[in-house]
């Protein structure tokens, strides 16, 4: 009976809600509606427009992209593609930023998630302080915080190194996402743990077995964020990175807005190529940005 009656039920509740959604639109008067789809179209070509002008001048001469003639596409061309793939550091500049980028994500969510589930599960001395330092680092802008982390990193010989980037972009990401998964994993019932723990399992196997499945959501969330902000930054890269070899894509990318002669051609090209990686990482992610996973996981 249960099972015959869930699809009607179903049935029903969608049906409901389509009818409530249209009696809303009808209560609507004509002239409320053309402005609230007007007010969206607006908001969608403001937001488009920048990303859509960037990658047509990508395909522009130089010539056009420096005119001040209004032009869609007018000769277009993939030279400015190739002179940025084959002419200049690019491919080593992309290699440097993925690296730096993955190793900062995979350590980010290794440090970000224990973190996150010590805060939330256990209570320890200093748990609160340690919260409210997590909180503080965040008060402070990058500028601020330069000058000591380069310090640090020339105390230790880092500087010029990928290692110097990775440690000063988990100062960034990790104290956020690690606020940011102690709250999911307050959600998830304690119930589990127990159940867990009666089932011989300690901490560390209840951490890695039972909870880290069900907290994919903010998991996906963290590789995002810590991913982001390693592949965009330009201060830490701009002061730590000394010779082009080592440059990342963001600080790269300066070379070719000098003081004069700027070669936006080049620019608007490398930056259509910047985002390919970062769009990748995001489709990754937001398959798994649905709530409810741990709905079912608990009897009641």
């Amino acid at each position: 009976m249960t099972m015959t009656m869930a699809p009607g039920t179903t049935a029903g509740h969608s049906t409901h809600t389509a009818q409530v959604n249209k009696q809303s639109r009808a209560r609507r008067s004509p002239l409320a509606s053309l402005g609230l789809h007007a007010t969206l179209i607006g908001a969608s070509l403001i937001a488009v427009f920048p990303i859509a002008w960037v990658v047509l001048s990508s395909f522009k001469p130089k010539q056009w992209v420096q005119s001040s003639e209004l032009t869609l596409v007018k000769e277009p061309t993939l030279g400015n593609y190739e002179y940025v793939l084959f002419e200049t550091n690019f491919p080593t500049w992309m290699l440097n930023s993925v690296i730096i980028a993955l190793c900062t994500m995979a350590i980010g969510i290794l440090m970000s998630a224990t973190t996150g589930y010590a805060l939330s599960r256990f209570n320890f001395p200093g748990r609160r302080k340690l919260m409210m330092v997590f909180l503080v680092t965040q008060m402070f802008p990058v500028a601020v915080l330069i000058v000591p982390i380069y310090k640090i990193m020339a105390t230790l010989g880092l500087i010029n190194t990928h290692a110097s980037l990775v440690i000063a972009y988990l100062t960034i990401a990790v104290p956020f996402c690690s606020w940011m998964l102690k709250g999911y994993f307050d959600s998830i019932p304690t119930s589990l743990d127990e159940a867990a723990s009666i089932d011989g399992c300690g901490p560390f196997q209840t951490f890695w077995r039972v909870i880290m499945p069900l907290a994919r959501p903010g998991i996906a969330v963290t590789a995002f964020y810590t991913f982001l902000t390693a592949w965009g930054e330009v201060a830490y890269a701009s002061a730590f990175i000394q010779t082009d070899d080592r440059f990342t894509l963001a600080y790269g990318m300066q070379q070719f807005v000098p003081q004069f002669n700027a070669q936006w051609e080049y620019l608007t090209a490398a930056a259509v190529l910047v985002t390919v990686p970062a769009g990748l990482v995001f489709l990754y992610a937001q398959r798994h940005l649905v709530s409810g996973l741990t709905a079912g996981g608990t009897k009641g």
